[in-house]
């Protein structure tokens, strides 16, 4: 298995909609950042399936390295 490319040091703030079905990129080779496109192909990494609760604006990661997958918790602060 590879390791997560960092696509970004800083999250991707959207608002996002309850009910909906989101792919996160956790390769961070996605073009389409923070949402997958597929480039995950042949290296052992799998997009992180998610929904949330309520209307609102989300912080997402796009350096890979947060603990709190697929949300940013800061960790790109410290790369």
């Amino acid at each position: 298995m590879s390791d997560p490319i960092v696509a970004g040091k800083r999250p991707e703030v959207l608002e996002l909609e309850p009910g909906r079905t989101y792919w996160w990129c956790r390769c961070g080779r996605s073009k389409n950042q923070p949402w997958c496109d597929g480039s995950h192909e042949g290296t052992g990494i799998e997009p992180l399936e998610f929904t949330v609760d309520k209307a609102k604006n989300y912080a997402l990661c796009t350096c890979k390295k947060t603990a709190g997958s697929p949300f940013c918790d800061g960790t790109h602060s410290s790369l």
